[in-house]
C-alpha cells in the first residue's frame, strides 16, 4: 500500500514539473504580442509526450493539442498562413543561429524548437525568437527531429575597394631643390668603417660599439667645414647584416667602399660591391690604414679590377683616397671627392607637399615608446603629421637629430628620430603622408586585409598540397593491400601502426627531443631581421629542427617565459636585458635565457644548443682480431654447436665485449660469444699470437678464412652540420 502511495506522489511531482514547462510555454510573449492564456486540461499534450503513463486515457490528447495554442493576434494568424518551406534530407546550418531561423531552415514552427531544447539544460524563460543558440545545441535540435544536419558554404566576401596609399607622381623639375647626399659606407669587418664615422663626425661611436662591431643601422647629418651637409648611413659589415646593407644602398647616393690596404678585398667587400651595382649606386673607394707598414694600397687597387671596380689611374671612373681613419689623415680629401661626386649627380627634391621616406631603424625606447629613425626623401615633415608605416600609423609628436635635440621640421635627405608611432614599423618600410587619422586607419586596415588574404591563399595552397600528397600515400598503400581480403588488410595496418600505438609518453617526448624551439628578442628591428636571415641559412633540420616560435623587440618579458615553458624552448636576446625578477622565474621554470651583445657569440651558442639536442652517435673501436683456421662442432646434450679454432693476430679478444663475424668482407654476424676456452680451458682474455676455440650466442656454421672481431662501443656527441657562413 505504502509503495503504491509513493508511486502515486512520484507520477503528481513529475506532472507538476511538466505543467510548469508547459505553462512556460504558453505565456511565450513572441515578436511582443499581447494575448490571454486560457483554461488547459489537467494532462497537457507535453506530460503525454514525455511520460506516457498520462496518455491511457486517449481522448484528453485530441483536446490538450489545440488548447496548447493560445496565440490570437493578426501576426500570428499571418505566419501561421505563410507556408514553410518543407525541408527533407539535411538542414542547412551555421554558427550563431537564432530560433527563428532555425525554425525556417527546418521548415518547422517556433513551438517545435522550444519541444526540441526540452532535452537539453538550456533555461527556455530567457529565450525569445532572435535568442542566438549554440552550435552543439542546433545539432541536437535537427537529431531528434528525425533530420540531418551540413554546415552551410562561406559565403564569398566581395572584394574590397583598394584604399592604400602610393607614393605622389614625379614632382615638377621647377619646384626641386638642391639636398644633402645620402651616403652609405659599406666594407668588410674591422676595416675601419665605424673609426671613419667617428672621425668625420667627432663622436666616440667606436668605443660605445661591442667587440667593434656596428649592430644595427644609424644614420647622421655630417655638418663639414665648408658648409656642405652629408647624411651618413652606417651599415654593419659583417656578412649576416647582408640584407640589412643591401637596404641602405636602396635609398642611398653613394657608396664610400672601406678597404683595408693590409687585409685587401675580403667576402663582405666582394658583397658591398654586387649590392652597389644592383642599386646602381656610384663608388668612392676609400683604402684605409695606410699608416700601417704591412699596408699595400697599390695591390687593394688591382684586386678591385677583379671585381669591376676601376680606379681612376687604371683609366677608370672610380675615385680611390688613401686614409687613416685612426690619424684623421687625408679625410678632406674623401670628402672632397664625395662631395664633387655629389654635384655631378645634381641631386634634388620636392620640399613641398606629402612627405615620402623610409625607415632606416626602428625600436620601443622605455621612455619615448615605438620610435623610428627616417630619412625624409620628399616633402617637408613636422609634427602633427599624419604617417603611415606597414601596417602602422603615426601622428609625429617630437622629432630629433641625431644628437638628440629636438627638431621641428626635417627638409628631404635629412635623417630625424620619429616619436608617436602606434607599433612598431619594420626597418625598411616606405612612409608617406596621409591626410588624416581616419585617412591612415583605412590605410592600415587595407594593408592588414591584402596581408591575410595572401597568407590565407597561401595556406590554401599549402593545405592543397598536403592533401594530394596524403591521398596519394593512401592510394599506394591501398594498391599494395587491394589483393588481400579485409581481415587480412585490417591485419597489416595494425601491424604497421603497432609501434605508435603503443608507445609511450615517455618514448614520445624523445621522439620529440630533436626540435628546438627558440624564442628571439632584439633591441631592435634590424637585429632582429639580421638574426632570422643567418637562420634561413639552416639546413640541418633531419638532425635537429629549428622551430622560431616568437620573436620581438624589447627586453625579456614573463610572456616570453611562459611561451617558452609551453614549447619547452629558449630564449635568446640580442642587446636586451631580462631583470632579477624574470631570471629568478625563468630558473623556476627551468628555461634557458641566452643573453648576447655580439651576433658571433649568439650564433654560436645557439648552435651548442643545437649539439646538445642531438643523439650522440655510436663508434665501434676494434680491440682484437682473429682468423679462423679450422672448424669443428661439440655435442651438448642433443645439440651440435659449431666451434671455431682460431688465432688471434691482433690485439685480443675479451669475452665480456661485443664481437662480430666477417665473411668476405661481409659482417654475417653481431654478438657476444657463449664460450672462449685456450687449451680446453675457460679463459676470459686471449692475446696476440695465441690459438683458442671459440662459439658464438647462436649456432652459425663457420669457414675457414672467416675473421673474428672484437670491439667495443662508444657514445660519441655530434655536432650540427650546419655552417652559418662564418
Amino acid at each position: 500500500m505504502n509503495r503504491r502511495l509513493i508511486l502515486k506522489f512520484e507520477n503528481l511531482v513529475q506532472l507538476r514539473g511538466a505543467c510548469q514547462q508547459l505553462h512556460t510555454l504558453s505565456y511565450k510573449k513572441i515578436h511582443r504580442a499581447q494575448w490571454k492564456p486560457v483554461q488547459s486540461s489537467a494532462h497537457p499534450v507535453w506530460s503525454v509526450l514525455l511520460y506516457p503513463q498520462f496518455g491511457q486515457k486517449g481522448k484528453l490528447v485530441s483536446v490538450a493539442l489545440p488548447q496548447c495554442r493560445c496565440l490570437s493576434t493578426k501576426e500570428e494568424t499571418k505566419r501561421k498562413k505563410k507556408k514553410m518551406p518543407l525541408t527533407k534530407g539535411e538542414v542547412e546550418i551555421r554558427q550563431k543561429m537564432t530560433i527563428e531561423e532555425l525554425a525556417q531552415a527546418m521548415g518547422k514552427d517556433i513551438d517545435h524548437i522550444y519541444e526540441a531544447l526540452l532535452y537539453t539544460d538550456v533555461d527556455l524563460d530567457s529565450l525569445e525568437p532572435d535568442s542566438v543558440l549554440y552550435e552543439d545545441h542546433i545539432k541536437l535540435i535537427v537529431k531528434k527531429s528525425g533530420m540531418k544536419y551540413k554546415s552551410a558554404k562561406l559565403k564569398e566576401e566581395k572584394e574590397r575597394e583598394n584604399t592604400d596609399a602610393v607614393r605622389r607622381p614625379p614632382a615638377d623639375p621647377a619646384v626641386l631643390t638642391p639636398r644633402p647626399p645620402v651616403v652609405t659606407i659599406l666594407g668588410h669587418v674591422d676595416h675601419g668603417k665605424t673609426t671613419l664615422l667617428d672621425s668625420l663626425r667627432k663622436t666616440q661611436v667606436a668605443a660605445m660599439e661591442a667587440g667593434g662591431i656596428t649592430q644595427h643601422i644609424g644614420a647622421f647629418l655630417v655638418h663639414l667645414p665648408s658648409g656642405e651637409k652629408i647624411t651618413f648611413l652606417d651599415t654593419p659589415g659583417h656578412a649576416a647584416f647582408s640584407a640589412m646593407r643591401a637596404r641602405g644602398t636602396h635609398i642611398t647616393d653613394i657608396v664610400i667602399l672601406v678597404v683595408a690596404a693590409e687585409d685587401g678585398v675580403m667576402q663582405q667587400t666582394v658583397e658591398s660591391i654586387q649590392h652597389a651595382k644592383n642599386a646602381g649606386v656610384p663608388l668612392v673607394v676609400a683604402i684605409n690604414k695606410c699608416d700601417k707598414p704591412e699596408a699595400d694600397p697599390e695591390r687593394v687597387k688591382k684586386e678591385l679590377l677583379s671585381h669591376d671596380v676601376v680606379c681612376e689611374e687604371f683609366g677608370g671612373d672610380v675615385q680611390a683616397v688613401n686614409i687613416s681613419a685612426l690619424k684623421g689623415e687625408n679625410l678632406m680629401v674623401l670628402v672632397e671627392a664625395t662631395v664633387a661626386l655629389a654635384e655631378m649627380l645634381e641631386l634634388k627634391a620636392d620640399p613641398t607637399g606629402l612627405v615620402e621616406g623610409t625607415v632606416i631603424e626602428s625600436r620601443k625606447d622605455k621612455g619615448k615608446g615605438p620610435v623610428t629613425t627616417a630619412i625624409i626623401q620628399r616633402g617637408t615633415l613636422r609634427k602633427g603629421c599624419v604617417l603611415v608605416a606597414g601596417k602602422t600609423w603615426a601622428k609625429v609628436r617630437f622629432m630629433f637629430d641625431e644628437n638628440g635635440k629636438a627638431v621641428e621640421a626635417a627638409s628631404p635627405g635629412i635623417p630625424v628620430e620619429i616619436m608617436g608611432w602606434k607599433e612598431v614599423p619594420s626597418a625598411g618600410d616606405e612612409i608617406l603622408e596621409v591626410e588624416s587619422e581616419q585617412r591612415a586607419h583605412e590605410v592600415v586596415s587595407w594593408r592588414t586585409y591584402a596581408e591575410q588574404q595572401e597568407r590565407m591563399k597561401r595556406d590554401l595552397e599549402v593545405i592543397e598540397a598536403k592533401q594530394k600528397e596524403h591521398r596519394m600515400e593512401y592510394e599506394k598503400k591501398q594498391q599494395k593491400l587491394a589483393h588481400l581480403t579485409w581481415r587480412q588488410r585490417k591485419a597489416a595496418l595494425y601491424k604497421a601502426n603497432k609501434h605508435l600505438m603503443f608507445s609511450k609518453p615517455k618514448e614520445r617526448t624523445e621522439m620529440d627531443k630533436n626540435i628546438l624551439s627558440i624564442i628571439i628578442k632584439g633591441d631592435v628591428d634590424g637585429s632582429v631581421e639580421a638574426i632570422l636571415n643567418i637562420l634561413d641559412s639552416y639546413d640541418a633540420n633531419e638532425e635537429c629542427k629549428l622551430d622560431v616560435i616568437h620573436l620581438g623587440i624589447g627586453d625579456i618579458s614573463e610572456t616570453d617565459i611562459t611561451l617558452a615553458e609551453a614549447f619547452h624552448g629558449v630564449v635568446f636576446g640580442f642587446s636586451v636585458k631580462a631583470n632579477e625578477s624574470i631570471k629568478t622565474m625563468a630558473a623556476k621554470k627551468g628555461i634557458k635565457i641566452k643573453l648576447h651583445s655580439i651576433i658571433y657569440k649568439l650564433i654560436e651558442d645557439l648552435k651548442d644548443e643545437l649539439n646538445s639536442r642531438l643523439p650522440p652517435s655510436v663508434v665501434e673501436n676494434t680491440v682484437g682480431e682473429a682468423s679462423v683456421l679450422d672448424t669443428f662442432s661439440v655435442t651438448v646434450g642433443k645439440n651440435k654447436i659449431p666451434v671455431a679454432g682460431c688465432r688471434v693476430q691482433k690485439g685480443l679478444l675479451d669475452k665480456k665485449m661485443k664481437f662480430k663475424l666477417i665473411r668476405n668482407g661481409d659482417v654475417i654476424w653481431k654478438g657476444s660469444l657463449s664460450s672462449l676456452k685456450h687449451h680446453k680451458d675457460d679463459v676470459p682474455v686471449i692475446k696476440a699470437g695465441m690459438d683458442c676455440g671459440l662459439s658464438l650466442d647462436k649456432p652459425i656454421e663457420f669457414n675457414i678464412g672467416d675473421e673474428i672481431i672484437c670491439y667495443e662501443e662508444k657514445e660519441v656527441e655530434q655536432t650540427t652540420s650546419w655552417d652559418p657562413g662564418f
